[in-house]
């Protein structure tokens, strides 16, 4: 099977992608089933009305004076009148036929419009492609659909016809009442008959333009793997895009260690930097933290800053692997950590002179055996 074939369901960047270029499921049967269909509504809604207007349209004009037929002005008159006897049943129409042919355009594919596929494209005006419209699959296609349509139709009209021919003949000679009425009426119940006759069409072709639609969207192995590379990105891309994100959180890291209260290191392996605030109701947070010449580095920082650099591998470990940059330590911690800083809040003091040299926490200090990382890990 050659990767030219296109045998992989379309992805959702393709159907996202088609819907802004206006490719959609359409089905032009099933608009004009809306516009038909809408347009006998209409015929029923308005019947009463645009007959009773037709009816005095008639009577207008048959008890004319012939005094009135020689007035210039007259002819104004009687259009006026024409006018605003129709006026409200045209209105009413033809609002529910627009109402119609927009809800039959969009019941298949949904509303859609773009920019996109409104603007001009030369390739609809190259010759070579209309005739290869014209005279392709898809010209054959709607051949025959309009011959289905023209069937269906033709036999449908016959046969009503045929069925209401009695009731046509009796309106025909003008001895009911409500004639204008029931001649709508009757219109209208022959229009919306023979309208139903072309669900069979939209039966047929509305599935038939859903399955196109999907084969048109229809990917080839190598557009999948093009546009999964293109979502994932260039992979020199990437490995330059990480190496800014580090140089930048190297950055970002190095001017914070001057800040920090305390680096607590591996000795070599691991060091974390931790700041605590006092006067704030948050936990200590690490600013920095590093492994082999990152934690190099912040040792050196740590030196020219004179922040106090304490070893203590069993919490440099703990607090490396349980704690994001930037985040509180977990509450397991807290225990270990206060003695920590205890110890250096009095080294602080003992180095202005305001007590005695603290003694270095102990290396075994409270860290909860899930917090526990041995040399292994490192």
């Amino acid at each position: 099977m050659s990767d030219e074939e296109r045998t992989e369901e379309p992805t959702a960047k393709r159907q996202e992608e088609a819907k802004n270029k206006g490719q959609i499921a359409r089905s032009k049967e099933l608009g004009t089933l809306g516009v038909l269909l809408s347009a006998a509504i209409g015929l029923v809604v308005v019947a009463p009305s645009l007959s009773y207007g037709l009816k005095s349209i008639m009577a207008q004009q048959f008890l004319l004076e012939r005094d009135d037929a020689f007035d210039k002005n007259m002819i104004f008159t009687l259009w006026s009148g024409v006018g605003k006897a129709l006026f409200f049943p045209s209105v009413v129409f033809f609002a529910i036929v627009v109402a119609g042919a927009f809800l039959g355009n969009i019941l298949l594919g949904g509303y859609n419009f773009t920019w996109q596929a409104a603007a001009p494209k030369p390739s609809k005006m190259n010759p070579l492609k209309g005739f290869k419209r014209m005279f392709g699959v898809q010209a054959l296609v709607e051949l025959l659909k309009s011959i289905g349509k023209f069937a269906i139709v033709v036999a449908g009209a016959y046969f009503l016809l045929r069925w209401q021919f009695p009731n046509i003949i009796r309106l025909s000679d003008g001895l009911e009442p409500n004639v204008y009425v029931e001649s709508m009426k009757l219109l209208a119940l022959i229009f919306i008959l023979l309208i139903c006759t072309l669900i069979v069409i939209v039966l047929i072709d509305v599935p038939y333009q859903m399955h196109k639609h999907h084969e048109e969207l229809k990917m080839t192995k190598q557009q999948v793997k093009d546009e999964r590379k293109n979502a994932e990105g260039n992979p020199q891309v990437k490995a330059k895009m990480r190496s800014m994100q580090l140089s930048m959180l190297m950055k970002r890291m190095m001017q914070d260690v001057p800040k920090a209260d305390v680096v607590v290191t591996n000795p070599t392996h691991f060091a974390v930097a931790l700041m605590y605030d006092p006067n704030g109701r948050a936990a200590p947070r690490v600013v920095a933290k590093g492994t082999d010449d990152i934690a190099a580095r912040i040792r050196e920082v740590a030196m020219d800053a004179d922040v106090p650099i304490l070893q203590n591998p069993p919490l440099a470990r703990s607090v490396y692997y349980t704690t994001e940059l930037g985040h509180e330590i977990p509450e397991g911690l807290f225990m270990a950590v206060a003695q920590v800083l205890a110890y250096v809040y009095q080294l602080r003091d003992f180095k202005r002179g305001r007590g005695k040299r603290p003694k270095k926490p102990s290396q075994d200090l409270p860290i909860p055996e899930a917090m526990q990382f041995d040399a292994e890990d490192e």
